[in-house]
């Protein structure tokens, strides 16, 4: 039986912290902008999420439960409709009075062209440089005497990978800068406190613990990945390049421009003669896509294998998703790289 003391000091608590107002419906795309949208929402509701477990946004197909969870959806979060284009109509005939927010183009984000052409062919893409500061200016430029990106152009990337990650030409893989995913939770805060003023301060006093947190991986991640960031790998499809850019690691191209269209043999070929050519001493499968693709390119090459999660596909869905997921591929990078000859 608890005493008399314990139990005025429960009491006391509970007078002192009263219950927070019952949240939103809040629904969102995919894991990644989930954990944001879950960490500004912490103690107030837990926001639905559409693409569960390891489902690709580039190949999901909607479920009577996500489109039941639109339909009474107050606020919609997604990045775009290059990116998940399986909502594109359910936004359109399912959503009735939400506020639907499209977060790739929040005020802030950094864009990036989307690159055409599949891996290897040498090219400049007329970045300009990625810094804290001006992070709200499109495009990115190499430093001086950093190495180019190479990619390649390939008959079958030209033929069957047409592919659009973005509005026109803008790649929606926005979210693997962390400063980009800083921009987002700021529209994300700004979205919730404007269709739910009544929490408002609890909203304010999350974004502010996030920022902490984001700014705190930023920095991490520029030391995890420094010792190997002039070691050129390949990744399985072209969606690092946010990342890529934050912390200037070198990307020598992708197998594949678009996810939803394998390479043929003659393009895994050239692949793997490329990766022979350029040195490159990792090769990066993906959890949701084939990964025998990748033995078949490194097969006969001293490059190794390592696997990169750039949609969280292996991670359990909630408030601390984005950071395991970001840290996951600063460590893939560094180990795979390190150990590699």
């Amino acid at each position: 039986m608890k005493s008399t003391s314990a139990l005025l000091l429960a009491s006391t608590m509970l007078i002192a912290s009263p219950a927070l107002a019952a949240g939103p419906n809040v629904v969102v795309s995919i894991k990644p902008i989930h954990s944001l949208v879950a960490s500004i929402m912490q103690g107030v509701a837990e926001p639905s999420l559409i693409v569960e477990g390891a489902a690709s946004p580039h190949t999901y197909n909607m479920k009577p439960s996500n489109a039941s969870a639109l339909q009474a959806a107050k606020v919609v979060f997604w990045v775009g409709p290059g990116l998940e284009a399986f909502l594109d109509k359910p936004l359109d005939t399912l959503t009735t009075g939400a506020k639907i927010v499209e977060l790739s183009e929040a005020p802030g984000i950094v864009k990036l062209k989307f690159r055409e052409g599949g891996a290897f062919e040498a090219h400049d893409d007329g970045d300009e440089d990625h810094g804290d500061e001006g992070h709200g200016e499109e495009g990115h430029k190499h430093a001086e005497g950093e190495a180019k990106h190479d990619h390649a152009a390939a008959p079958e990337a030209a033929a069957g990978e047409e592919h659009d990650h973005g509005h026109g030409d803008t790649d929606l893989h926005m979210w693997l800068d962390p400063l980009n995913a800083k921009a987002m939770a700021a529209e994300i805060e700004k979205t919730l406190v404007e269709a739910d003023p009544d929490n408002a301060g609890a909203y304010k006093a999350n974004l502010e613990a996030l920022n902490k947190r984001l700014d705190a991986l930023d920095a991490t991640l520029k030391e995890t990945v420094a010792p190997v960031k002039d070691k050129p790998f390949v990744v399985f499809h072209d969606a690092y390049q946010y990342f890529e850019h934050r912390y200037k690691v070198r990307v020598a191209g992708s197998i594949t421009v678009s996810p939803e269209v394998l390479p043929g043999a003659d393009r895994l070929s050239q692949i793997h003669a490329k990766i022979r050519e350029l040195g490159a001493t990792c090769v990066f499968a993906e959890p949701q896509f084939e990964p025998k693709l990748i033995n078949v390119v490194i097969e006969g090459t001293p490059a190794k294998s390592g696997t990169l999660d750039p949609e969280a596909g292996t991670l359990d869905a909630g408030p601390d998703l984005y950071f395991l997921m970001m840290e996951g591929i600063g460590t893939s990078l560094k180990t795979c790289l390190s150990s590699a000859s």
